[in-house]
């Protein structure tokens, strides 16, 4: 099996060699956003599909690869460690295999190919204002009019709204009982009339937020994913996918970056930066760090390869990437000092002749930093991902 295993390896960094393509490299190296941009991620979408390797993750009897945990593993490593762009996760991986569970037949049919092959662009209608990490006080109201619910409300945070034409959304059709009830699951086109998407720009100057407005939006019954009122079920489900990330390939990589500039930027002193003590300990740590979740990642893995789902595991996942990340990205611009602080958002395009001002470090540094603040809110937040290893792992 290792052998197997080496060979595969093998085959899939051919591959990537071959069909990863110089812009969608450049593209990666300069991404500083939570996602990667709408055109590259579906042209590597594209390529992906074109080979069959768009959905490593999904049955084969769906389109996947039907693949072992342990080749997806290596298959998400190997393209990391290439340089390929993120592929967006809300249709691929995390409405999918909600819709694989809870989809009615003809909504398998129709969803979940044009999913794989890019056709649906998803975005996730789930945080509202004033109603964040407490998912369950979500208020956007949903009632039934025939073969209808009438959506009004708005949602906020609405990652690539401004691309997507479909949503994954929770609405309140029921007001009675505990919060957690009368919560309903809802799959809806952007372009029914009534929606409204307003930019949120951030302090990155990448315009990734939108916050959703519905006013009379009509959504078919036939869109709901689930039973009514049960949606609350749905949504967990969905937020195991989307928290048990594999983080570690990405963390190598980042901290190899930030580890190859301290070995060429200068302290002052006639030495680099890797010279410094506390740079150099800090980068042992972090290194540390990423083995430990590599070794997690791995126990969930093989957890998964049983026919498990993730559990209360994917909120550890979570917890451990998203911190070390946010320390990996602290480095990088300790590493970059006051050229931190330049604005370079047109050296960073791809393709762009604009020379950067201060090392190559210095353009990615400090957006990916501010972005990466949202990594310990979004998909619940830490704080919430604490208080579920707390009731589900320790029994407190």
């Amino acid at each position: 099996m290792v052998n197997a295993l080496e060979s595969f390896r093998v085959d899939v960094r051919d591959w990537l060699a071959t069909n990863l393509t110089d812009d969608l490299r450049e593209a990666a190296r300069l991404s500083t956003s939570v996602f990667s941009e709408r055109d590259v991620a579906l042209k590597w979408q594209a390529i992906l599909h074109t080979k069959g390797w768009v959905a490593p993750s999904w049955p084969a009897e769906y389109g996947g690869t039907g693949w072992s945990e342990a080749q997806r593993h290596i298959f998400a490593c190997e393209c990391a460690f290439a340089g390929a762009p993120g592929l967006i996760p809300m249709g691929l991986r995390m409405v999918a295999p909600v819709i694989m569970k809870y989809g009615t037949p003809e909504q398998k049919a129709w969803y979940l190919p044009r999913i794989l092959s890019g056709a649906d662009y998803w975005c996730q209608g789930y945080s509202e204002p004033g109603s964040g990490s407490d998912l369950a006080s979500l208020s956007l109201k949903a009632e039934r009019d025939g073969d209808h619910y009438v959506l009004n409300g708005s949602k906020i945070w609405t990652t690539h709204a401004h691309f997507a034409n479909k949503m994954f959304c929770l609405v309140r059709t029921n007001r009675d009982g505990r919060p957690q009830q009368g919560i309903t699951f809802l799959l809806l086109d952007m372009d029914t009339p009534g929606i409204e998407v307003r930019p949120i720009p951030s302090i990155a100057d990448d315009h990734d937020f939108n916050q959703v407005f519905f006013t009379d939006v009509r959504v078919p019954i036939s869109g709901r994913l689930g039973e009514e009122d049960q949606g609350w079920s749905v949504a967990k489900y969905l937020l195991e996918f989307e928290r048990a990330v594999a983080h570690s390939a990405g963390l190598m990589m980042a901290l190899a970056e930030v580890r190859r500039h301290a070995e060429t930027l200068p302290n002052g002193e006639g030495g680099v930066l890797l010279d410094t003590p506390a740079i150099a300990r800090k980068i042992a740590l972090l290194s540390v760090d990423v083995a430990a979740i590599e070794a997690s990642e791995d126990a969930v893995m093989a957890k998964v390869a049983q026919g498990f789902n993730p559990g209360p595991a994917s909120s550890l996942l979570k917890l451990q990437g998203t911190e070390t990340a946010q320390r990996i990205q602290e480095l990088a611009v300790e590493l970059t000092g006051d050229y931190a602080a330049v604005s370079q958002i047109e050296a960073r395009k791809p393709g762009s002749n604009v020379e950067a001002v201060g090392p190559d470090v210095g353009l990615t540094a400090a957006p990916r930093y501010f972005n990466g603040r949202a990594s310990t809110i979004y998909g619940g937040s830490n704080e919430i991902q604490r208080n579920i290893i707390a009731k589900l792992v320790l029994g407190l």
